[in-house]
């Protein structure tokens, strides 16, 4: 199992998946980014969702409740209880073998499984599989890590100079065996990068998001000093907002979207 099992346990018995959105300012606006972002794609309601590496189920609960039906996979049988208790019809599987049938979803949301594989030709699997089980014209959306949060990150933390080496090779490389924040390596991806992921997997009109916006950071700011969160949310909207107008400044995102459609067939 080597690193999965690694994963699995540190999701078990160290990080509490289930209360990440809710319990800080910067979840809760990632959150609202991110679903606000999902709905401007997500075909009209009702439609079929596979949520692959959809944790408790945070975001199959919000789909369900804009009328979409909604089929969570999860490689932590954790998650998979949480997310059953929540109302989500889910299964413990792996993203890069998909238990579905090919073209059974309108989409496939991947919130997760691109950041914990390192591997490129791991990702290019679990790519392959959420495209084989969504219908042509289907929508694929993919979250990652952007390559920079952790210089950022680091900075606001006033760890810069402790974290130097690991800020250094993922800037370098995209990860980093130093990286003692997770249980296992962490892929940070760079926009461009990406976005030749999904068109790598065939996918058409391709875009990219930044979820957090540089206005995140400041979310992050107050969550780790506990500072006065008066106006922060309006501030991070409008920040987030500001991504849509001035692309450049996806690159300071913590968290990007890529969606993607399947094509059509017979389509050149």
């Amino acid at each position: 199992m080597g690193d999965s099992q690694n994963l699995i346990d540190h999701y078990v018995h160290s990080y509490d998946e289930g209360g990440r959105l809710e319990a800080t300012i910067r979840g809760r606006l990632e959150a609202a980014r991110l679903h606000e972002l999902l709905d401007r794609y997500l075909p009209s309601a009702p439609c079929r969702v596979a949520d692959i590496g959809g944790g408790p189920g945070a975001h199959a609960v919000w789909m369900q409740g804009q009328g979409h039906a909604v089929e969570l996979l999860d490689p932590v049988a954790h998650h998979v209880e949480q997310a059953r208790n929540a109302g989500v019809s889910a299964v413990v599987g792996d993203a890069r073998s998909l238990p579905w049938d090919g073209t059974s979803f309108d989409a496939a949301l991947l919130a997760g499984p691109l950041y914990h594989l390192t591997d490129l030709r791991e990702r290019r699997v679990a790519l392959a599989e959420a495209v084989r089980v969504t219908r042509p014209g289907g929508l694929v959306a993919v979250v990652a890590l952007g390559r920079h949060a952790n210089l950022f990150g680091a900075a606001i933390a006033g760890q810069l100079i402790q974290r130097r080496p690991i800020v250094e090779d993922i800037q370098r490389e995209g990860w980093s065996r130093r990286n003692d924040r997770w249980p296992a390596a962490t892929y940070y991806h760079t926009v461009d990068g990406l976005r030749d992921e999904l068109t790598g997997a065939g996918l058409q009109i391709v875009n990219v998001h930044g979820v957090g916006g540089p206005g995140g950071w400041l979310a992050v700011a107050v969550d780790r000093y506990e500072l006065d969160d008066t106006g922060v949310a309006d501030m991070v909207l409008a920040a987030q907002m500001a991504d849509d107008q001035c692309p450049e400044l996806i690159h300071a995102s913590a968290n990007l979207l890529a969606v993607g459609r399947v094509p059509q067939v017979g389509a050149l």
